[in-house]
């Protein structure tokens, strides 16, 4: 019951009438100036829901980070200028339970049911005007059996044996090979086993064992060399090239270009019962169950797990691996920024039929034709240029805005204190030779200083060092009106009764100042500190805004707002540049709230007395 009656009280006194009439014994209690002060502050409707809401944004970006590490080298191209979404594995419910194939893409999901109808989920558009979830009319009209999604185009194949190519087309990934489109025009079915989509190209597998490839052969290794055709039974694709299991076991690179995949690729692989890629590595289980992978290895991504049972399926995303064990359970390893490499414990609980898996998605088919999932849902703010994830940098960039800000208002508090307290107490010529530098000082045009010494300092410090200059910059340049209000007040306590006890009883000159005086005008200081904060925060928001301040990747909520200053940015991104100039602004208005409260507290004429 007492518990419920302080909550009550505390929420009466932030809502309710600030100006009810005291009995004499409340009177009585609050003859301390700081309780009067907490009283007045605790009665201000809008003070104290700005220190509420600061208090939650200061928790946020200060706590936050512990949960949303951020990696300054991060950057992915498959995920750029992704908006805020979290459907990315929301298998459609027509789809769930009667699935054929799943083919996961950058940032969306398609899949085929077992009657050959095409579904989409996710975010679809590949570009500002490419959307591959616009399905085009005859595939929507066809009997799908085979599907594939790659970075910036999905195929499919019907049971005809035709061959669909939807999305982008500008460097030739419709451009289908002569045979295909022979066949096509005299309705032969080649007989297609697999379909594989990669960066800008695709790959077909026919029955016979013989392999068609076309798209950007620029980027791509297309070429198929001819002894192996006829010979193939399973192929895997990386970003830029292909390897196929051949009928004996064995494992060969298809095309004809040099790279890590082929000069890495080890001898004597043979008996491989199954095989697999991610964007820059080959995994192939042999049939004793052992895994080797090669290429350009990244993330701890041949760092295989202990399995219970021997592997007998492996599947790749972009920079992880997934394997069906013998015995039904599935192990995830290698890349994990996403969750894609952490199998939930409820997958195992169920009888896995089997796995489909792509860039930083899993789809789990059950015995019973349920679907399970893991990996990349969506991103809570989306994402920005280059792929990174704007909650995890708008925590984080908040961390550094407002402690570059409050190391500052310290650094100012201590020189305007220190400073306006000898002005102010001695008088005289030390008060002329202060109150001139102070004017000194205050007459420098700061933005335009701090972009000169930016300038001149160029790349020679590291971005830690940049920071700590503009903490140390912005603290000595802005110290002239905390201690002009100092200044002004001492004069005016310094001739107060105790003043004059303190040095009749020969108090040294320090101690009455810094010890009897200041206590007596800590209030004001309070306010002052608390405006100065946020007008740091701007400051140091604005120099990195004009590009001058922390340079990226560092974040700060000036440098994530210059960032999306670009009419494109802004007209088709919103919500690269909405939820910093959202947070940034209630922050700062939230402080400044909390300083005129304060200011209002601290005025005795505000008790209405």
């Amino acid at each position: 019951m007492k518990k419920e009656n302080k909550i009550a009280s505390f929420f009466g006194r932030l809502f309710g009438n600030r100006n009810k009439q005291l009995s004499f014994m409340e009177e009585e209690q609050l003859q301390s100036p700081t309780r009067m002060i907490v009283r007045n502050f605790m009665g201000n409707k809008l003070g104290m829901t700005g220190l509420i809401i600061f208090l939650c944004i200061f928790l946020f970006v200060m706590i936050g980070p512990k949960f949303f590490v951020l990696d300054l080298s991060y950057q992915d191209n498959t995920q750029t200028n992704v908006p805020p979404i979290s459907t990315m594995l929301s298998v459609p419910a027509e789809l769930n339970g009667n699935v054929k194939d799943i083919t996961p893409g950058t940032t969306y999901g398609v899949g085929i049911d077992n009657d050959g109808k095409i579904y989409t989920w996710g975010y679809t558009r590949v570009t500002s005007v490419i959307d591959v979830g616009e399905i085009p009319k005859e595939v929507q009209k066809a009997h799908i059996v085979h599907i594939a999604a790659g970075y910036d185009h999905i195929a499919a194949i019907d049971d005809k044996g035709n061959v669909y190519v939807w999305g982008s087309d500008r460097l030739g990934q419709d451009r289908l090979p002569d045979k295909i489109v022979s066949a096509m025009n005299m309705k032969k079915n080649l007989n297609f086993k697999q379909l594989e989509a990669g960066f800008q190209f695709t790959a077909a597998l026919t029955e016979d064992g013989y392999l068609y490839a076309w798209g950007n052969g620029n980027m791509a290794d297309i070429e198929i060399k001819e002894e192996y055709q006829g010979r193939i039974e399973k192929i895997a694709l990386t970003t830029y090239s292909c390897v196929a299991l051949l009928d004996d076991g064995t494992v060969v690179y298809t095309g004809i270009k040099n790279n890590a995949i082929h000069d890495q690729m080890p001898e004597g692989l043979t008996n491989i019962v199954d095989i697999s890629a991610t964007g820059n590595t080959v995994a192939v289980v042999d049939e004793n169950g052992k895994i080797t992978i090669w290429g350009n290895i990244s993330d701890g991504i041949d760092q295989v797990p202990e399995m219970a049972a021997k592997p007998v399926e492996l599947y790749g995303g972009l920079k992880h691996y997934t394997a069906l064990l013998e015995n039904g359970e599935v192990i995830s390893w290698g890349n994990n920024v996403h969750k894609q490499a952490t199998v939930p414990a409820a997958v195992n609980e169920k009888d896995i039929e089997t796995v489909f898996a792509g860039f930083y998605q899993n789809y789990a088919i059950t015995t019973d034709g349920e679907t399970e999932t893991w990996g990349l849902k969506g991103y809570t703010l989306g994402t920005d240029d280059l792929g990174r994830d704007i909650l995890t940098r708008l925590v984080n960039a908040g961390q550094v805005t407002m402690t570059v800000g409050a190391i500052a208002v310290v650094i100012s508090l201590i020189i305007g204190i220190i400073l306006g307290g000898i002005a102010g107490y001695f008088g005289g010529w030390t008060d002329m030779i202060v109150m001139r530098i102070a004017e000194v000082i205050g007459g420098l045009p700061f933005i335009p200083f701090a972009m000169i010494l930016s300038a001149i300092i160029g790349t020679r410090i590291s971005v830690e060092q940049r920071m700590y200059l503009i903490m140390v910059v912005l603290g000595v340049l802005s110290w002239p009106p905390t201690c002009r209000l100092i200044r002004a007040q001492i004069l005016s306590q310094r001739e107060q009764e105790y003043v004059t006890a303190a040095q009749a009883m020969g108090v040294r000159e320090k101690s009455i100042v810094f010890r009897h005086i200041l206590p007596n005008v800590l209030s004001l200081i309070l306010v002052s500190a608390t405006l100065d904060f946020a007008t740091c925060m701007l400051t140091e928001s604005t120099l990195s805004y004009l590009g001058f301040g922390i340079a990226p990747p560092t974040p700060t909520w000036g440098n994530m707002l210059n960032g999306a200053n670009n009419s494109i940015v802004i007209q088709q991104y919103w919500w690269r540049w909405v939820f910093t100039a959202a947070i940034f602004g209630v922050c700062t208005i939230c402080i400044n709230l909390v300083g005129d409260a304060l200011r209002d507290a601290v005025d005795p004429k505000s008790n209405g007395r």
